[in-house]
């Protein structure tokens, strides 16, 4: 029996191999490269699915996920506006501030249609955000019917309600921004994982290509696996955090499209990312919307807070007349001054932040502020007449011309700070409120010569 199989397959094995033998080279190529075109229509059909889907996903975050941040960022801040505005009317009773406040009202609506537009907003809470806000300004309603009758038990009651009813919008946003933001991480990583899973299944195939020893299927499969290697690194980069980096990708198909839709994604992801750490990207600092944040989380719970507004004197005539490199450097050696006064003297319950330009600001309490403040300037006074050149140091000033051509002095730079106290014993204030304080207190100490720090002290 055995020998029987054994002869049926020498016969047939005879028959292909002579057979074979009979065809033209240019058949026999074509048999041979028969193989290496399977496989290059098999890589094609991986690749092109697996890219096609994370290309979709890459549009599915840009044109939906940040659209829904952004609007959900832009109705928080407008609903804090709105609060703002109403609170200040109470006080004020002025029909300009009532008309922002309203102006304000209507922006949250037009951002709730706009969510509601959007096509994949199914599990955004649009409606019942709707109905928070249409009962908060009924409540506001109500309540600027007794604008006149400060101490009735009604309008207190009006005002513990608005209170409740802000803090549920809030909630229900930051609720809102946190869902997004998680959908948002999860199609990056699906994302991650398809051009990676691309990667590989394009390495397999592309070595059985190289296997059969076909240079063709080498060139092709070797361009396609550099353009996904480029697109897995920068996958890999980008979801680090590393928004900067651009794929290295030359090539004008779904390929060139999706690295193009990749450092499209990577300059909206920085843009966002740097709209919430908002760091300054000279110090390093944080910016103002984390010198708020810190704040307001200070204030809701009810902590003692001391806010330190502090401000350059006399810098811009110092840029205009040394030049902006100059002018970078005092910010920074400014900024390192006030990050050793507080490692030196204070606690990691500390904060400090750059506002911008050369206003900085640190968040602390009422036992630290004034050795913060007193090192500070006696601190910034001794270096800062090392960024003047002899003339300018001996003659103590920078002289320069007005836009009307007089001849002025510019003294030598010093630092104002505006200091205000607010006890956790004392009525409520918002940090909005504390900045104002502290803007206008500013412009108290600036007109006083030299380094000097002024302190309000919160009482009602």
């Amino acid at each position: 029996m055995v020998s029987f199989f054994q002869y049926i397959y020498k016969r047939i094995h005879l028959v292909f191999l002579t057979r074979f033998q009979r065809l033209s080279i240019a058949t026999k190529i074509i048999l041979g490269y028969l193989p290496i075109f399977l496989v290059m229509i098999l890589i094609t059909i991986v690749v092109l699915s697996s890219l096609n889907e994370a290309n979709m996903t890459s549009k599915n975050i840009i044109k939906h996920d940040i659209v829904l941040l952004e609007a959900a960022n832009n109705m928080l801040n407008s609903l804090l506006a709105q609060e703002s505005y109403g609170r200040r009317y109470l006080i004020l009773d002025s029909p300009e501030i009532l008309e922002l406040f309203w102006q304000r009202s209507n922006e949250f609506d037009m951002l709730v249609s706009k969510i509601q537009a959007i096509k994949k907003s199914q599990n955004i809470p649009s409606k019942q955000l709707s109905i928070l806000h249409n009962e908060f300004n009924n409540l506001y309603k109500n309540r600027l019917k007794n604008i006149g009758n400060k101490s009735s038990i009604i309008t207190k009651e009006y005002d513990a309600k608005i209170r409740t009813k802000l803090d549920e919008l809030v909630a229900l946003i930051q609720m809102m921004i946190l869902n997004i933001k998680q959908n948002q991480n999860q199609l990056i990583i699906k994302n991650s994982d398809a051009g990676l899973k691309a990667f590989r299944i394009t390495v397999i195939l592309s070595s059985l290509g190289i296997i059969l020893g076909i240079g063709a299927v080498t060139l092709t499969t070797g361009n396609i696996a550099r353009s996904i290697q480029q697109l897995k690194l920068a996958t890999n980069e980008i979801s680090q955090g590393r928004f900067n980096y651009i794929p290295d990708v030359t090539a004008q198909d779904e390929l060139g499209e999706l690295a193009n839709a990749f450092i499209k994604m990577a300059r909206l992801l920085a843009s966002l990312e740097e709209a919430n750490l908002n760091a300054s990207p000279l110090t390093r600092l944080p910016g103002g919307i984390a010198i708020e944040n810190i704040l307001k989380n200070k204030l809701a719970a009810r902590k003692s807070v001391t806010f330190c507004l502090l401000d350059i004197d006399n810098f811009k005539s110092f840029n205009d007349h040394y030049g902006y490199a100059a002018g970078n450097k005092i910010i920074k050696t400014t900024a390192k001054i006030i990050e050793k006064i507080i490692a030196e003297y204070g606690t990691d319950d500390d904060f400090v932040g750059h506002i911008g330009g050369d206003d900085f600001a640190i968040v602390t309490t009422i036992e630290r502020y004034n050795k913060f403040c007193t090192n500070i300037i006696e601190e910034f006074d001794k270096k800062i007449v090392d960024f003047y050149n002899t003339k300018d140091r001996a003659n103590g000033y920078i002289l320069g011309e007005t836009r009307q051509g007089t001849k002025i002095k510019f003294p030598i730079m010093s630092i104002s700070i505006a200091v205000v106290v607010s006890n956790k014993e004392k009525k409520h204030i918002s940090h909005i409120e504390i900045g104002e304080i502290a803007a206008e207190l500013k412009e108290h100490a600036k007109k006083i010569p030299g380094s000097v720090f002024m302190i309000n002290r919160r009482k009602n």
